[in-house]
């Protein structure tokens, strides 16, 4: 056995603090880290499209634009049709001020007749008005406003990254001759993100066709807003369709009543359910080789360093620290057996087998009389 120099119990205490010191400074430049990361995704989402250029003869600066223009054409659409949207909603709430105030005060009756004071009433329902959600629409306009100076942040990263990617099959080729163990992971950590990226994708807009088409059959406003909502919450691991659920539902109550909320409640529950909660954590734990619980933390988690941006980055962002902690050392390698979602076949035959030094190894061994 090794000496250590210092006490191992002190080196643990060591690893927390700077654990702990990493994290508060990943807090304080979230908004510089979350933007960077997101480009760093973006770039290796669409780097088969530059792949599949350079294989069909194209030079090597034309396969970087298209690649690069492919992702700025997505993220521009989504963002403005978002954009657009979300406007389109500010200029029709206000038309329910009058049935939210009708509401408010059947609920006010409701709470009278079940015996609670005016008082306790009043002081529950005191911040619920139309002016106040009107005021707080305002200011997720004012928050996509800046959404866009960041995506300009995000654009020039995009196209830095995009020039970077023309060298960097060759970089990889030489770390990975150099250090075989930070190849393999850097390579398994830029497969896994992009294997989930495309199965979350392909779910997403299988789930944003379903919701937004149920909700154009129920006559719930702005259907196509709340499909893509449902497209990117879909990024957000085990809760996304909690999220994307309330807006039209409680749009569907202010328009309709509570028969239509209700309906919008149990139509989204059932088909994101099976679709978001069933099917879809199987292919991804298949994809990037997390279990569920760890999937769940790591939403948790990015979510309170990075913001909402680390909630859509939660499984990319592990994925990069699983590879730089665990994957790049083969003695550590061990510990996805402990965090993944599903044991190979090879490795659970071989934990199927009795060990050596088993009772049934030695029974199997014992020459017969």
């Amino acid at each position: 056995m090794p000496a250590w120099s210092i006490p191992r119990g002190l080196i643990v205490l060591l690893a927390i603090a700077a654990t702990i010191v990493a994290i508060a400074g990943m807090k304080a430049f979230a908004g510089i880290l979350g933007p960077t990361f997101l480009a760093l995704t973006l770039t290796l989402a669409v780097q088969p499209v530059r792949q599949f250029a350079v294989r069909r003869g194209w030079p090597a600066w034309l396969a970087m634009i298209s690649s690069f223009t492919a992702v700025v054409a997505i993220l521009l659409a989504l963002a403005g049709a978002l954009a657009l949207s979300i406007a389109q909603l500010a200029t029709q709430l206000p038309q329910y001020t009058e049935r939210l105030n009708n509401l408010l005060d059947n609920l006010r009756r409701w709470l009278a007749d079940a015996g609670v004071g005016p008082d306790q009433v009043q002081k529950a329902l005191h911040s619920l008005d139309m002016g106040k959600l009107v005021s707080l629409l305002d200011d997720i306009l004012l928050g996509v406003l800046g959404l866009f100076s960041n995506l300009v942040f995000v654009v020039a990263l995009l196209l830095f990254m995009a020039i970077d990617a023309m060298s960097i099959g060759q970089r990889i080729a030489v770390v990975a001759a150099e250090r075989p163990g930070i190849g393999q992971a850097l390579i398994g950590f830029v497969q896994g993100t992009r294997k989930y990226l495309l199965v979350s994708t392909v779910f997403g807009a299988i789930v944003a066709v379903i919701d937004g088409g149920a909700l154009w059959l129920l006559g719930v406003p702005l259907p196509v807003l709340w499909a893509l909502l449902s497209f990117i919450t879909n990024y957000i691991p085990n809760i996304g369709f909690v999220i994307g659920v309330i807006p039209p539902a409680l749009l569907a109550l202010l328009d309709s009543g509570p028969t239509l909320m209700i309906w919008v409640i149990v139509i989204y529950s059932v088909i994101n359910f099976v679709i978001q909660s069933i099917i879809q954590p199987k292919f991804v734990g298949d994809a990037v080789g997390l279990s569920v619980t760890l999937t769940f933390l790591s939403l948790v988690f990015w979510a309170w360093v990075l913001g909402p941006l680390g909630a859509v980055l939660a499984i990319p962002l592990t994925l990069l620290v699983k590879a730089l902690l665990l994957d790049i050392d083969p003695s550590t390698r061990w510990a996805d057996v402990l965090i993944g979602g599903a044991m190979p076949e090879s490795e659970k035959n071989a934990a199927d087998k009795p060990a050596p030094d088993s009772p049934s190894s030695h029974t199997s061994a014992r020459p017969s009389p």
